[in-house]
Formats: structure tokens, sequence, C-alpha cells
């Protein structure tokens, strides 16, 4: 599967964007150069990806009619194909830019060598994308028939059903289903690959500034993977990262107009194409750089008019056949132009930050960010460094507008300038989000300006400054993209195998609570119809008091009655968290989930009191005795595991600080040393809980106790809980040490770990929660006794 994706997937998409991009290119009449076709075909599937799911009936069908418009285009243009196959050797250069590409954006799940998508937690909106994704291929964009009385349901309904740019999901879906891989591990190599796409119009403006060689090779990677981008790539912000690739593509077709405006209306088919996908993709607010490349293009066709190098009719049947094609081929988002238009502007005037705790900077656009993350300002030595770097492409940036006036690269420049101009009007309309965006899609181009200037020393005296600068462009952007590499959190693999394989099993027995907070469930666990209190979206039924995002879910919250609806309650593996009501049994058990099942005809209890392992009086106890006899009910108790916990406050750590709210933070390499007791010997359970993506070793009384890796639920205010260590210990003290090792090149390896708690329970039957029946006329014998909780239950 690992092979599937980061090398299979990735070469069928190719031989898809290029086939499409060849009978685009054949259409409109064999204009493009070869490095456009990706770009272009990329931008002709999602059109068709678009008008294929419109209606539910032809949805499935999407990865058969992406495939067949891909055979069209190679049998159409065959002969193009094969000349550029047989010319390989002499753009080999050219070739080489979008593997790099390619490698660089994927390079957190290649070099993890499993299964993995990198900044797990930062941004979990990849998660909708994928049920979308999924949903769509399946059903098409038609959500009326949606169940909304869970969350997942409430997730496409709210997103989906409102307008919301769906054009890079479907063509994800396509794509992705046409090959039977799962979207969860597919989603990276489709934003990466998409990434590489934007290597072709960024080489040809490359080429258009006077670079060539290594030097366009290292100009066009630079101007696709400036640092603010590739942060958007590790969080695999797909439609960003399709809109990328778009803008430029805008770019060089506005650049090559003297091919292509004074051709017949087929001509325009490459151009509608992309404003098309980019609406699709985007939304309404691509308008601004499709505009910007418009009015340029116009500035143009005016002029061939005036100067009577074009007949008017002419210019009208190519100004009509490209608005016809744009409308076709978003034909989803101008029938929803309402609803588009209000996404657009809520999107834009939200002041909910996401994932920002504060606005991104403007000198971010220049292409070096020396930070962990693009969200966070660079420290020590690296801010200075930083900034030297984004002063020195300031400057060069001013040079490359120099350099294209002088050259009189007119349409390059003016695009330039109204694209920018375009970004400025974005950014300062926007909010702390939509700025961030608009700063991302505006770095490349800035980074371009850039490397305009290295043109312009090549061609001065002053020439012997040109590699100078190039390696100050270059390894500015390389070199923060390697600090976000190393610092990127992987997301875990073998946990999101087990809830696979729990969607299969228990695949339409929902509706299903889910206790967890983790919104990649809500694909993984697509087919149980999950819900829980504490998604942004929360089941509607659930006491509003229980609703609060991103917290822990506590059960002993919920009235017996609430739960009453959920057949399945899917709980993360965590001796500290109390049980489902005994309603639920036991039906399966993984290294990180249980999977309660409701016992057929059950009622809900008649009440329940939480008790948390705290003693209770014979009052409580009493009162919930009276109300079980008169009801006929019964008692039923539940019994509280032995929980021995590791004092982490009382432990000696190498430096290490405990974070408010967090445990403690393991900055560095070194050991931890704590003590425990146990009260009698056997077996034993050993669980961490926190965020551990560098390996940490466990040994107790100088024995190896095992390794965990790679282990992080990504919030921080719900620590990982992982699979136990089982351990054969004597009774009494023993002494536990934890050793994180030093720096590796590994992905996320550079980031901090945090250990919430350490703690042990007795393995086996010893270490789950039982159940006991008292009649209420024995009510005396639980007086003073320790439970998790107690139940009034009726007769079934």
């Amino acid at each position: 599967m690992f092979l599937s994706v980061t090398l299979i997937y990735p070469v069928v998409l190719a031989a898809l964007c290029v086939g499409a991009g060849l009978l685009v290119d054949r259409v409109s009449g064999g204009f493009l150069p070869g490095m456009l076709l990706p770009a272009v075909g990329l931008a002709a599937l999602i059109g068709v990806s678009q008008l294929t799911t419109y209606d539910g009936s032809t949805a499935p069908a999407t990865p058969y009619v992406l495939a067949g418009v891909a055979v069209a285009g190679f049998g159409l243009g065959w002969r193009r194909a094969r000349g550029l196959a047989r010319g390989w050797r002499a753009h080999r250069w050219q070739l080489v830019t979008p593997v790099a590409a390619y490698l660089l954006a994927l390079a957190p799940v290649l070099l993890a060598g499993r299964l993995t998508f990198s900044s797990y937690g930062v941004l979990p909106d990849s998660a909708l994308h994928m049920m979308g994704a999924d949903y769509m291929l399946h059903h098409g964009q038609s959500y009326a028939h949606l169940d909304l009385r869970n969350s997942y349901g409430l997730y496409l309904s709210s997103y989906f059903d409102t307008g919301y740019p769906s054009g890079s999901d479907a063509l994800f879906g396509g794509t992705a289903f046409l090959l039977g891989l799962p979207l969860i591990w597919a989603f990276q190599p489709f934003t990466a690959f998409v990434l590489a796409t934007a290597t072709g119009p960024a080489w040809l403006l490359a080429r258009r500034l006077g670079l060539d060689g290594v030097w366009a090779v290292l100009a066009a990677l630079t101007v696709t993977v400036p640092a603010l981008v590739y942060g958007y790539e590790l969080v695999a912000s797909i439609k960003e990262i399709v809109a990328l690739s778009l803008i430029l593509t805008l770019g060089v077709l506005v650049v090559l107009h003297p091919r292509w405006l004074r051709l017949g209306p087929a001509a325009a088919l490459p151009f509608a194409l992309v404003v098309a996908a980019g609406v699709s993709a985007l939304g309404v607010a691509f308008g601004a750089w499709a505009l910007a490349a418009a009015a340029v293009l116009g500035a143009f066709l005016v002029g061939d008019v005036s100067a009577g190098r074009l007949p008017a009719r002419r210019a009208l049947a190519l100004v009509g056949a490209g608005v016809l094609v744009a409308i076709v081929a978003a034909w989803p988002t101008w029938t929803d132009l309402g609803g588009a238009l209000q996404t657009a502007t809520g999107i834009a005037t939200t002041g909910n930050p996401g994932n920002l705790s504060k606005p991104l900077r403007p000198e971010q656009m220049f292409g070096t960010w020396l930070g962990a993350s693009y969200r966070n300002t660079p420290r020590g030595l690296l801010f200075p460094l930083t900034y030297a770097a984004i002063a020195v492409a300031f400057v060069a940036a001013v040079l490359g507008a120099v350099h294209l006036r002088r050259t009189r690269e007119v349409p390059l420049l003016a695009w330039l300038g109204l694209t920018l101009a375009a970004g400025v009007a974005l950014y300062a309309y926007g909010t702390t989000w939509t700025e961030a965006k608009t700063l991302m899609l505006t770095s490349p181009l800035i980074v371009l300006l850039a490397w305009g200037g290295v043109a312009a020393l090549r061609g001065s005296r002053r020439r012997w400054l040109a590699p100078a600068l190039a390696v100050t462009l270059a390894g500015g952007v390389l070199l923060s993209d390697a600090i976000q590499y190393h610092s990127s959190d992987m997301a875990p693999t073998v946990r999101y195998r087990e809830m696979a394989s729990l969607n299969t099993r228990y695949a339409a027995r929902g509706p299903t609570m889910f206790t967890d907070f983790d919104e990649w469930a809500l694909y993984q666990l697509r087919d149980l119809d999950v819900g829980g209190p504490n998604f942004i979206y929360p089941p509607p039924a659930l006491p509003r008091r229980l609703h609060a995002h991103s917290a822990a879910v506590d059960l002993d919250g919920f009235r017996p009655a609430d739960l009453a609806p959920y057949p399945l309650i899917v709980t993360r593996r965590d001796p500290k968290k109390s049980r489902p009501p005994s309603a639920y049994r036991l039906a399966s058990q993984g290294s990180f989930y249980q999977v309660w099942e409701r016992r057929p005809n059950t009622p809900a209890a008649v009440a329940h009191v939480s008790l948390s392992g705290q003693p209770i009086g014979c009052a409580r106890v009493a009162r919930l005795a009276q109300l079980a006899r008169s009801s006929g009910a019964q008692l039923v108790a539940a019994a509280v595991v032995d929980i021995r916990s590791v004092g982490l406050r009382r432990s000696s750590h190498p430096g290490w600080r405990f974070k408010r709210g967090a445990g403690l933070l393991m900055t560095g390499s070194g050991t931890m040393r704590a003590s425990f007791t146990v009260p009698h010997a056997g077996r034993w359970n050993l669980w961490l809980q926190g965020k551990i993506m560098r390996a940490v070793h466990l040994s107790v009384d100088g024995r190896p106790a095992g390794s965990i890796a790679e282990e992080v639920s990504g919030n921080e205010s719900n620590p990982d809980t992982m699979a136990p260590l089982p351990l054969t210990l004597r009774a009494g003290r023993h002494r536990l040490a934890l050793t994180r090792g030093g720096i590796a090149l590994a992905p996320g390896d550079g980031g901090a770990g945090i250990l919430h708690a350490v703690f042990l329970t007795p393995a086996g039957a010893a270490g789950q929660e039982r159940l006991s029946t008292i009649a209420p006329n024995r009510w005396r014998s639980l007086c003073g006794g320790r439970f998790d909780w107690l139940e009034a239950v009726a007769p079934a």
C-alpha cells in the first residue's frame, strides 16, 4: 500500500493530467508548451469531475470518465506525446523540477516509510475533504438525504450543501478510487502531486525572466515551495495548493497570449478551464486572480482589434467561447452562486482565526521563514538570519521588477502587478484566516520577482553576485522547508488502521457515539454514522450542557436516556475513563479502541450515579435503592480499576519543564526517573498518556520494558492514550526510567514530546471494570464502597 500511494498513484495522476492536457491542447489549436500540459490537464479534470459528480447517478462513474478523458487525449495527441517523449534528453532539466518538488513536498511521508500524513492535528480540515471526496463519489453533490442527527451528516451538510467549493475534492476522490486507495493515505500524495504540477508554469515563467538550466530549476522549485507554501502543503491545504498551480498557469497563458489570442474560439479553452477549475476548487474568491489575468488579456485583445490585427467578430467569438466553457466546467458553482457567494463572504469576514493564534506577518511572503511552523516566530539565531534573508529577497524583488521593465516583458510585468494588487486588496479586506491564505498564494509571485533579480545580475557587470543571490534565495527556502519537515508531527498509522477495521466490521450498525476527540474519525468511521458532543457539529438531540468542542467526553455526564439512540459506543481504551452504562456490553477491544454494543431490548437505566472511585455514603445508596424498589429495578455497580500512578512531579529529569494544562514538556533528549509501588505480584500494564513522536525507551528496575514512538493525538487538551506495555512485576517498589533519544533527521523528530501521565493497571480481567448486580434490599452492602458508578436498572 505504501508504494501504491507514494509511487504508483502520482504516476497515474501524471498520466491522467498529461492525457487531459493533450486533449485540451489538440482541441484548442496545439499551442500549449509541454511543461504546461499537466497543470492545464489538472484544470480540465477538475471540470470533468464537477460535471460527473453533479448528479448522484453519474458520480460513481467519475474514475472511469477521468481515465477515458486521459486515454482520448493520448489517442488524439499521440504524435505530440511521442515527440515530447523522444526529446526528453533535451528537456531533462524541466523533468527534474516536478520530481524534486514532489519528493520535497512528500518528504515527511516518504522518509517516515509508512502510511501517514504530516502536521497531524494542526489543521483537521483535511478530514472534511476526505469525507466530501468519499461522499461525492458515492452520492454526487446532492445532500438532501443526509441524516442530520449525528456529527457525520451535519459536517457534510454544513459545508458542502452551502456552496462550499468541491472541485479539488471531486478530483481527489475520483483519482484515488480509480486505484482503490484509502483516502486518508492518498490525501497528501495528491496534494504533493498537485504542488508539483505548479513547477511547470513556474519553469516557463522563470525562462521568461531569462533563466535556464540549473538556474531555472532552482527558480521554479523555490517559486513552488517557499516556506509559507510548504507549510500549507504539510497540512495538506488542498484548495490553496490547487489554486496556486492554477494561478501560475494563468500567468503563463497571459505571457503566451500572442500564440492564441488571434486564433479561433477554441483557443480560449485552456484559459477558461483554468478559471473554472479555480472557481470550483477555491470558490468565487478565485475571481480576483482570474480578473487580474483577464484584464491584461483584455487590454491586449482590445489593442489587437484596434490595430486591425484581429477582427472584432473573432474577438467576440473568442470571449464568448471562453465564458461558455467557464460556465459549463464550473456548473455546480454557478447553479448555486448565491450559496457560493455567501460562503466566500462568510470565510472572508469570519472572526474565527482557525488554527492561527495570531495573524501571519506580511514578510513571510518572501520565501524564507526559519521557524518550526509558519505559525511560529523563528527563535534564537534563526530570527536575525530569517530577516536577513527576507531583506535580500526584497532587494532582489525590486531588481526583478526593474529587470522586467528594462527587458520589456510587458505581459509578465502587467500580470504580476495586477495579481499582486489583487492580493493586496484581498489582504486588506480579509481577516486573520483569509489574510494567511492570501499571503500563501502571493508568496510564489514575490519569490518569482526575486529570481528576476538573479536574472538581472547575470546580465550585468556584477554577474559574480548572481550565484550568491541564487544560493541565498534557494538556501533560505530549502532550509525553511527542512526545519518545518523536521518539526511536523506524523499521523499514527496503526491506530487509524484499527479504526478502519472497526468501520468495516460494524458498517451500517450505527448511529454510533464516539467519545474520543478525533475529527479524522468522521472519515475513518464514516459507515458507522458517528457523532459526539465535542465535535464542531454535535448531535442536536444531546443536551447543550454536554457540548464542548475538543473537550474530553465523560460518559457519566449523560443521562441514561441520552444514549438510547446509539446501538454502538466507540471509546478510547483508557482505564481512567468510565465504561458505558450497564445497557452496553463490550463487543470488541483492540490496542486503542473498545466497541460497546447495546444489549437487545435493554431499556435505559432508571438512574445513574457517577462516583469516579469516591466512597459512597449510605444516604445516597438508600435513595437509589428506594427508587429501584419503586420501579421494580435492580442495583448495578461498576467496580473501579486499580490504577497505580507514577508521580511525574516527583521524578528527576534533564531540565524538562511542566506546561500548564499539558504535562511534562520533553524539550530535548535525556532520561526521566521515577518510582512506583504495586500491591501484588503478577502481570501489569504500563500506560503512557501524552504526545510522543521521537521514540522513548522504557525500563523497569533496569530491564527493558519496550519503546513507544509516533503516538500523537494532535490535541494537547486530550492526551493520546497509548497501547499498554505488558510487565511482570513483584510486589513492592520499582524504578521506572524513560529515555528520549537524541535528535535524528526523521520527520517530526524536531518537535517536543509531552508526557501527561504514566500509570499501571492489572493486566487481564483484573484490569477491566466489572459489573455486579445487587438486590435493592441488600443496599447496605454498598455503603462506603468505591465504585465507578451505580445504576438502578429495570428488567427488560
